[in-house]
């Protein structure tokens, strides 16, 4: 995809964005007239999304929450939406405005504090000279920097919601408006302040269908014990057939796992094909038979699930997290409620139609609709903080008992209480 977005870079090279001692750049709106909405009579909005900072977007290889951050902006675009992207490296979207503060994605830091510090106040930097309706930030430091602003803030949890993270994220309530990406994953937390769940989404059309399947069963993602892909192993062996891993394979702990789990039960019936490219990814999940899930935590999501069925191949999983959300049970995959059901599972699951599969992705994954439920949110959310700018402004500012006057806190400012149930304007697609 060509770029039609302007892309300012505030430096020739490193980080973009910010250098000591360097003049803030002008980076004003482009200033054509905003067209009209292509999504009904409702105004087009102005939408500065913040990617994470570790890959370009869209991502050629690892990358999920990078890929679902550039399908959301080419939906919110082809919707007359007036996106501002905010990443790193290059990007191959439809935002109309493009601002990488670093000039090269930082990948090989992956994990490290720093490039996500930097990458939240460089994104800080360019909000502060720009007119828009809201902010949606995908990045960790990021939602540090949403106090005192006067627009919404929305992050969404692509993580976990428990632990130091859930802590995080509930320090941070008065000043952003969080959205679930699965059911499952807000249950886990119902205290945080949620706006709303979306399911993540994929372009179903650039996922390949196939009903007659090769003779092999697929596992892909990141190599932990988590991930179950030594399970896989055992269930493929179990039941006779030939399996293929992909995944990614570069930080200490997953090179440790793999070899404590993983090389020493490779062999002629068990091929590791390395890390899959996007193309790679689509050509094992169509000739799959079975995609195996067997995954030991409360995943939020797992993009792999609705990728796979996209390609009409039926997933088998335990009955973990989104599981239960994504795959419709005896239609587009088979779930077990212990690790001795994966056998049965496995066999039921080559028996379904891999049309069904399809159908089910294109009705509930795919773009338009995750599309749709954002732009739900985002309304609502600007339309809860106009009302309360309305009335903080007629409200008058009280006299003190020494006949000053001091200063009334607008509603606008004051901290949300928290509360597990639904929240005015709360929106779940």
């Amino acid at each position: 995809m060509s770029n039609p977005g302007r892309t300012l870079s505030t430096t020739p090279s490193g980080p973009a964005g910010l250098r000591a001692g360097s003049r803030r750049p002008r980076l004003q709106p482009i200033g054509v007239p905003t067209p009209p909405s292509r999504n009904g009579s409702a105004r087009p909005l102005r939408i500065a999304m913040i990617a994470p900072p570790w890959f370009e977007l869209p991502p050629t290889a690892y990358g999920g929450t990078e890929a679902v951050v550039a399908d959301l902006v080419n939906q919110l675009a082809d919707r007359g939406h007036h996106v501002i992207l905010i990443g790193a490296g290059q990007h191959r979207t439809k935002a109309a405005e493009f601002f990488p503060i670093y000039d090269q994605p930082p990948s090989h830091r992956l994990g490290a504090a720093l490039p996500e510090v930097f990458h939240g106040a460089g994104a800080a930097h360019v909000l502060r000279t720009m007119q828009v309706d809201l902010v949606h930030d995908h990045s960790l430091a990021g939602p540090l920097l949403a106090a005192g602003r006067s627009v919404p803030t929305v992050v969404t949890m692509h993580g976990p919601v428990t632990g130091e993270l859930g802590e995080y994220y509930t320090h941070l309530a008065g000043d952003i408006d969080v959205v679930a990406i699965s059911a499952a994953q807000r249950g886990l937390n119902p205290d945080l302040n949620w706006a709303g769940t979306v399911h993540n989404a994929i372009d179903v059309a650039t996922f390949p269908f196939r009903d007659r399947k090769d003779d092999y069963l697929l596992w892909l993602g990141r190599f932990c014990d988590d991930k179950g892909a030594h399970l896989a192993i055992d269930l493929a062996r179990s039941a006779g057939r030939r399996i293929v891993l992909a995944g990614k394979l570069n930080e200490p702990e997953e090179k440790e796992y793999f070899a404590r789990e993983v090389a020493p039960r490779l062999g002629p019936d068990v091929e590791y094909v390395g890390e899959a490219d996007a193309t790679r990814k689509r050509e094992l999940f169509a000739g799959a038979r079975a995609l195996l899930f067997p995954i030991q935590w409360d995943e939020p999501f797992g993009m792999v699930m609705i990728e796979a069925m996209a390609c009409g191949t039926p997933v088998v999983a335990t009955r973990r997290g989104s599981v239960p959300e994504v795959v419709a049970d005896g239609v587009s995959g088979v779930i077990a409620d212990r690790i001795d059901d994966l056998p049965a599972a496995l066999a039921a699951a080559e028996r379904l139609d891999p049309a069904a599969c399809r159908r089910h992705v294109e009705a509930n994954f795919d773009l338009p609709v995750m599309a749709e439920g954002y732009e739900r949110i985002y309304r609502s959310l600007i339309e809860r903080r106009g009302r309360r700018q309305d009335v903080a402004a007629v409200l008058p500012a009280p006299v003190d008992v020494a006949g000053g006057r001091r200063a009334h806190q607008g509603l606008s400012q004051r901290r949300p209480k928290v509360h597990s149930t639904v929240r005015e304007g709360e929106v779940t697609a």
